[in-house]
C-alpha cells in the first residue's frame, strides 16, 4: 500500500475541480476565465461555480474505483471535502 497514491489522488481531485471550473466558465459564460472569476465572485456565485466544477471529480472517483486505485479514490474524496469547506467560506 503506497501512501503517495493518496496524495496523488488528492492533487488529481483538486486539478479536476479546477479544470471543471475552467471549462464551465469558458464554455457557459461570455467572459474569459479571469474576467469570469471576478464577475462571478462579485455576484456571489463563486461557490456555486466551484461546486459545478467539482462534478468532474465524481467521474474521476468512479474511474479510479474501476481501475482498482482505492487510495487515489480516497484522495479524490478528501479533495472534495476540502473543496466543500472552501465553498462554504467563499
Amino acid at each position: 500500500m503506497r501512501k503517495i497514491d493518496f496524495v496523488i489522488g488528492f492533487l488529481i481531485g483538486l486539478v479536476a475541480c479546477f479544470l471543471g471550473t475552467f471549462l464551465f466558465i469558458t464554455l457557459f459564460t461570455e467572459y474569459g476565465f479571469v474576467e469570469g472569476l471576478t464577475v462571478l465572485k462579485s455576484g456571489g456565485y463563486m461557490g456555486k461555480v466551484i461546486t459545478l466544477g467539482a462534478i468532474l471529480t465524481l467521474a474521476l472517483f468512479f474511474l479510479l474505483l474501476k481501475l482498482n486505485k482505492e487510495l487515489m479514490a480516497r484522495g479524490v474524496v478528501l479533495a472534495t471535502f476540502v473543496l466543500a469547506v472552501i465553498t462554504f467560506f467563499v
